[in-house]
């Protein structure tokens, strides 16, 4: 179990009596994204949160015994990333704020543990998908120092969540060098 702390925050792992809290973060996600007109889940693969939380791969920001922010990684993503995917890079998914912590820069605190993972672990990128049809969400993400690699339809496999299938993402990419 991977815990780090930043700040006055700790992001530490998603333990499973954490998973009400983790299903209420999305629901509140996809209500919000789909009353402002974005383009969101229709719906949370469970079997595959949990498998997420049980192979300690999701994560989660916390204050005060608050929880933040929510995401998941991926140490590979061969369906998305294609012939980039060379173990060089950690994935980052399903990243949910919540709602009540809005505006408090969570993203940032997500990318600065990955940027920490990725050199404690000597990897080059980090890499993410989202909506390619959300452009205020890719020119969010680019603000951060990520690059537009391509859209990209990802696969109807089992391999993939329920809410991943099918999907047409833009992938992004950061490297992490020494600079940033």
């Amino acid at each position: 179990m991977l815990t780090d702390r930043i700040e006055d925050i700790k992001v530490t792992n998603t333990i499973i009596e954490d998973f009400d809290t983790v299903i209420w973060l999305f629901e509140q996600a996809m209500q919000l994204q789909g009353k402002n007109g974005y383009k969101v889940w229709d719906t949370v693969d469970k079997a595959a949160l949990i498998k997420d939380i049980e192979k300690n791969l999701h994560y989660k920001i916390v204050k005060d015994n608050n929880i933040l922010c929510i995401f998941s990684i991926q140490h590979n993503d061969r369906l998305i990333w294609r012939d980039r995917d060379k173990n060089d890079a950690i994935y980052l998914h399903r990243i949910v704020t919540n709602p009540n912590f809005k505006g408090q820069k969570q993203f940032e605190k997500v990318l600065n543990w990955a940027k920490q993972f990725v050199r404690q672990n000597n990897l080059k990128f980090i890499r993410m998908d989202t909506w390619a049809d959300n452009q205020r969400i890719i020119d969010y993400y680019l603000s951060f120092g990520f690059k537009f690699i391509e859209n990209y339809k990802s696969p109807d496999s089992d391999e993939l969540p329920i809410q991943n299938r099918n999907l047409n993402g833009a992938l992004l990419e950061m490297e992490v060098t020494d600079n940033n």
